[in-house]
């Protein structure tokens, strides 16, 4: 059994945050299906899930085999603080009963599982699945991922410039039965990440907990590196204080206050975010970051009144 699946974060387009009936809206992808709204510790909502069909290659599959998938993903949208975007595909692989391909209403009836045909060796798909290269028609959770992110950008308010840019990331990830706790996190690519879970207990019934677990991770990645690049921007102690200051501005109004790990999750995600605050130090960056954007504010505001002089 591998549950496996991909999120991609951005920032929603438009020059303000979105309101909160305004995000409920746009995540309301499905007639008739409640959206998840919530405003504690901060503002959330999430569309409903979008069973997506598939019948194609998984990949993993060595010379003369062949490995078929055929069942259903789930799709689904979040919007963090009115606006931060988040596109988010997942599915639970097991294996076929048989080797005969069933009706689709045997598929329909199992949401969010795919089953294999073939002789399957999860090792080998979990490292298709997690890879860069798609040979062929093979399962594409980055592909759904990107798809329901795009459909909400499209429905979002075209606002004046916006004050903030950043690219969007792209987390994968993959989640095992294991007689140990193991939780592994790298950097691919400028845009893609990879997090590799293993859980002691059976993750069939832990499936929605660790799609929720996992979009976490991804938000506080991509705040993380937004930021990260930000004050790269700004050329501190470079240029003129007070412009460096002006090029964080949109950072401390926009990012600072969504810091917030494992704060929806369970034990599950307690544990994963202490082993991600051990190594690579999620939090430790991102409190030498704040630290040193309030110290230039800081002296920025001791230089003007000193600037200013008695009166």
């Amino acid at each position: 059994m591998l549950i496996a699946g991909e999120v991609h974060t951005g920032l929603l387009r438009g020059s303000d945050p979105v309101t909160a009936d305004r995000a409920r809206r746009l995540v309301d992808l499905v007639v008739g299906e409640p959206v998840l709204v919530s405003h504690r510790p901060m503002a959330y909502v999430r569309s409903p899930e979008i069973p997506v069909g598939v019948d194609c290659g998984i990949g993993g599959a060595g010379a003369g085999r062949r490995v078929r998938g055929v069942g259903t993903a789930l799709q689904r949208a979040a919007i963090t603080g009115g606006h931060v975007v988040q596109g988010s595909a997942a599915t639970t692989l097991v294996r076929a009963g048989g080797s005969t391909r069933q009706p689709w209403s045997h598929y329909l009836t199992r949401p969010g599982v795919i089953e294999t045909l073939g002789r399957t060796r999860w090792d080998e798909v979990a490292e298709a699945l997690t890879g860069t290269d798609r040979p062929g028609p093979t399962l594409d959770l980055g592909a759904m991922a990107g798809r329901v992110a795009d459909r909400v950008q499209r429905a979002a308010p075209r606002g004046g410039p916006a004050p903030l840019r950043a690219s969007r990331t792209r987390l994968r990830w993959t989640a095992r039965p294991g007689e140990q706790p193991l939780v592994r996190f790298s950097v691919r690519a400028d845009d893609l990440r990879l997090l590799e879970l293993s859980v002691p207990a059976e993750p069939a019934g832990l499936a929605g907990e660790l799609t929720a677990l996992a979009e976490d991770v991804a938000l506080h990645d991509w705040l993380l590196s937004t930021l990260l690049e930000l004050v790269g921007k700004s050329a501190l102690g470079v240029v003129d204080r007070q412009a460096a200051l002006q090029r964080l501005v949109p950072a401390i109004d926009y990012l600072l206050h969504l810091w917030m790990p494992g704060a929806r999750g369970g034990e599950i995600s307690a544990a994963v975010w202490a082993s991600l605050d051990r190594r690579p130090g999620f939090s430790r960056q991102w409190q030498t970051l704040v630290h040193r954007i309030r110290d230039q504010l800081s002296a920025g505001a001791v230089a003007a009144l000193a600037a200013a002089g008695p009166r």
